[in-house]
């Protein structure tokens, strides 16, 4: 009886080290585990998690994507028991409603910046420049007979019926800034009247602002609302595609990086950060997107048009930014 207990006790053990042992594998095999929420593209969250993988193979880096909206909604929700570790690729405006939760980065170099994208607060970082355009995709209009338009206003005929795409500004950055710059532009009732009347011919307003842009690759669409830098790297890849900016000109919004607070006395944590902050945004301008974001600093694109005339995006708080948004009921 003594040898069969000590035949149990044994297995029972041998069960409990194996148990042990894939619960550590399965927490990253020991390494240090460094979560990042994005709203980023999945070329450039390829980009940063190859580019970290390689820079810090002995961490554990995951990287999630989720909505511009979905992350700030998230940390708020979480609050100081956030379960990110770092934010990145967020939209200026969700990041000032996270302040709350993000640490002060006092250490970091803000120098090389242009002074208009460093927050007051200095709770995140510039990350780049995002500027949007009316995309098209002639083989579509060929084929349904439609000459290209050449202002808002010609996207609002019944012929362009489901054949126009855009972002969703409830959750998407890029869809915010068309409303928001055409709010400036025209004043807030002859926007709002013109978003209802182009939901006529609005096939789907998509979570992301890569949404058109996919939409006119798959050819549902004819004409999407969308970013200039994911349209010229489609047109560089041999997609068909044209860009074109209306008589209002590019609107545009600006996305940063910040790290929680919970997570600021990891330095692990803050290692990844800086690095991605500095070494890898400055890639991330020079490959995908090259508006300015650094003083001494402009990379050249190809096929990334020059001499573009960006709109008005004055007040664009958060506080506006909720107002507008209450408002919005199309999506």
């Amino acid at each position: 009886m003594k040898a069969v207990k000590r035949i149990l006790t044994a297995l029972l053990a041998g069960a409990m080290l194996a148990a042990g042992a894939l619960a550590f594998a399965a927490c990253g095999n020991g390494k240090e585990t460094i979560t990042i929420w994005t709203s980023g593209e999945d070329y450039k969250n390829e980009f940063y998690l190859s580019s970290l993988k390689e820079k810090f193979p002995d961490y554990d880096i995951s990287l999630e994507y989720m909505t511009s909206s979905g992350i700030a909604a998230k940390v708020t929700e979480e609050g100081e028991d956030c379960s990110c570790d770092i934010i990145l690729s967020e939209e200026y405006g969700y990041l000032y409603k996270c302040e709350p939760y993000l640490a002060e980065l006092t250490d970091f170099d803000y120098a090389p910046f242009l002074d208009e994208l460093v927050p007051a607060s200095h709770k995140f970082t510039p990350e780049l420049k995002n500027g949007g355009c009316i995309i098209l995709n002639p083989q579509v209009l060929s084929d349904k007979g439609l000459e290209k338009p050449t202002s808002y206003e010609d996207l609002l005929d019944p012929k362009y019926k489901d054949l126009v795409s855009m972002p969703d500004p409830a959750s998407s950055g890029t869809g915010y800034m068309f409303l928001r710059q055409l709010t400036n532009e025209w004043g807030e009732d002859k926007a709002f009247d013109y978003f209802a009347k182009l939901t006529d011919n609005v096939l789907q307003y998509t979570s992301s602002g890569s949404g058109p842009v996919n939409a006119l690759k798959q050819g549902e669409v004819a004409v999407g609302l969308g970013m200039t830098s994911q349209a010229v790297k489609e047109i560089n890849d041999g997609v068909k595609l044209e860009i074109v900016f209306f008589e209002e000109g590019s609107p545009f919004s600006v996305y940063g990086n910040a790290v929680l607070a919970g997570s600021a006395e990891r330095k692990e944590v803050m290692e990844v950060f800086n690095y991605l902050s500095t070494t890898l945004c400055k890639e991330d301008n020079e490959l995908y997107f090259p508006d300015q974001i650094f003083k001494d600093y402009v990379p050249e694109v190809e096929g990334f048009p020059t001499g573009v005339k960006y709109g008005d995006m004055s007040n664009d708080t958060m506080s506006e930014k909720e107002r507008l948004l209450q408002r919005w009921t199309f999506s």
